[in-house]
């Protein structure tokens, strides 16, 4: 033989007789015979039907085509299944009516299978021409049943709680062979950890202690070499909680802890925290030092109008009766005159548009307003009503004021007339001549300066005229010196 051939004998029995061949395997091309098989391993489910297939070739003129079948199990003897030469089949009488072949095809179909076939196939094929040539595979068989789907227990059923409680989930599958078990959460593979652990062959799952974050959806998957199936989902209950504790309001400006909130606006704070089952809420407020409830539940309308103190402190309380742990959350209400946040959300929502608008029509009035003015001014009046008097009632009534065109000039004023026009020093004027004995103090003096060139000794006479005038001064004054000019002396 050349250093690609090797030699294994196999013993079988054949009608009650011991036999023992020599099987000769050449490789491929050195032998010119080929045996190939599509997987050296099959799976087979029990109670069908398993075929097993193989194809061979050579290259050499042959006479004869021989194919034999042997089946062995683990620490036994081959047994001879059946065998051929060219067309005619030789089967075992203990097996002739559960194995079938139609040469030339090598193929078998055992059927039906059951356990006892499960084991090692071997096949051999022998060409008789110029010489012999041999080759031959071998087949390894396993028989199953198939999975049904697995169902999971939980226990306790009621459920656990956080850091207190454990839990255990049980595979459990009524029909299949050679299962493997595996876990799954959240559709992931489960692992084992500090607080997972996995025993009997992986069908149980036990979590000690139970935690939030063990919380998920839970399968079991069962699989074996011709099945898989995996059970429904189930949740485990664990309580926890509460975590998370936090107080918003759908008003105010709130600042960490501290919520600032418009006289006369009602604000409403809510309370939450993540727990299961859901939490009981306390809201509590605190006054001179001393605390009591005010309101149960998740929400508190505060209305700032009827808050007696500018700052009050409050508490929401969270509690869960079955873990019996709770958590607390202080913050403090600051009622203001001028809510800064709403003036900010008013300055915002002012578009570019309605900007422009409003100060163009506040340019347009304060316009309209500077040209009214201007044309209906006081002095305008008085002027006119001064140059159509005679020159000496015009010169009795030059006591308004010289600063014509400033605004302050109206208001209220004081102005002390005597009947005795002799005894009265006049206010020189531009218009009077030199002759006059007047001075050239100029025409436009004040009020306040005509009261000054008043002899002091003039205010204790009795027959003095005081006029006390509001609204359009230098009008009303002049009409009070013509009035006061015709008393007698």
């Amino acid at each position: 033989m050349g250093q690609d051939a090797f030699m294994e004998s196999f013993s079988y029995t054949v009608g009650g007789f011991q036999c023992k061949i020599y099987l000769l395997l050449l490789a491929g091309a050195c032998s010119g015979l080929k045996v190939t098989v599509p997987s050296h391993t099959v799976h087979g489910i029990r109670g069908q039907a398993l075929y097993l297939p193989v194809h061979y070739g050579f290259h050499t003129p042959a006479s004869d085509i021989q194919i034999i079948w042997l089946f062995e199990r683990p620490h036994t003897m081959p047994k001879y299944l059946l065998g051929s030469v060219n067309k005619s089949v030789v089967p075992d009488l203990e097996y002739q009516h559960k194995f079938t072949m139609m040469p030339p095809n090598a193929s078998l179909l055992i059927n039906p299978l059951q356990f006892t076939d499960e084991g090692n196939y071997i096949v051999k094929v022998n060409i008789q021409g110029n010489g012999t040539l041999s080759a031959s595979q071998k087949i390894q068989v396993t028989v199953d049943d198939p999975v049904t789907k697995p169902v999971v227990q939980i226990q306790p059923s009621s459920g656990a709680v956080e850091y207190v409680g454990n839990m255990t989930l049980t595979c459990l599958v009524v029909g299949g062979t050679r299962l493997v078990y595996q876990w799954l959460k959240n559709e992931r593979p489960v692992h084992t950890s500090s607080t997972t652990s996995l025993c009997l062959q992986n069908s149980t799952l036990h979590i000690a202690p139970v935690t939030k974050e063990d919380i998920g959806n839970y399968s079991c998957l069962v699989k074996n070499p011709v099945s898989e199936m995996e059970s429904d989902i189930i949740m485990p209950t664990i309580y926890y909680g509460p975590y998370g504790l936090r107080v918003n309001s759908d008003k105010g400006l709130k600042v960490g802890e501290v919520f600032t909130v418009d006289i006369g606006e009602a604000i409403l704070f809510h309370c939450s925290a993540d727990s299961y089952p859901p939490n009981t809420y306390s809201w509590i407020q605190r006054t001179d030092n001393t605390t009591y409830v005010i309101k149960h539940g998740p929400r508190l309308e505060v209305a700032s109008e009827k808050v007696a103190q500018k700052t009050t402190d409050y508490m929401c309380c969270a509690y869960n009766n079955v873990t019996g742990r709770r958590d607390e959350a202080h913050f403090t209400v600051i009622i203001t005159s001028v809510g800064l946040e709403k003036l900010a959300q008013k300055g915002k929502s002012l578009s570019p548009l309605a900007s422009i608008t409003g100060i163009s029509l506040f340019l347009i009035i304060s316009m309209c307003l500077l040209f009214l003015w201007k044309k209906y001014q006081p002095y305008k009046v008085i002027k006119q009503k001064l140059e159509g008097r005679p020159e000496t009632e015009y010169r009795k009534a030059q006591t308004f004021s010289g600063h014509e065109d400033a605004l302050d000039d109206f208001g209220i004023y004081e102005f002390v007339a005597f009947p005795d026009a002799s005894g009265v020093p006049r206010m020189p004027s531009r218009s009077v001549s030199a002759s006059d004995g007047v001075s050239g103090q100029d025409l436009h003096s004040t009020i306040y300066e005509v009261i000054q060139h008043i002899p002091a000794q003039q205010h204790d006479r009795p027959d003095a005229c005081v006029c006390y005038l509001t609204g359009l001064v230098f009008n009303k004054l002049i009409i009070c010196l013509k009035e006061e000019n015709k008393k007698p002396a």
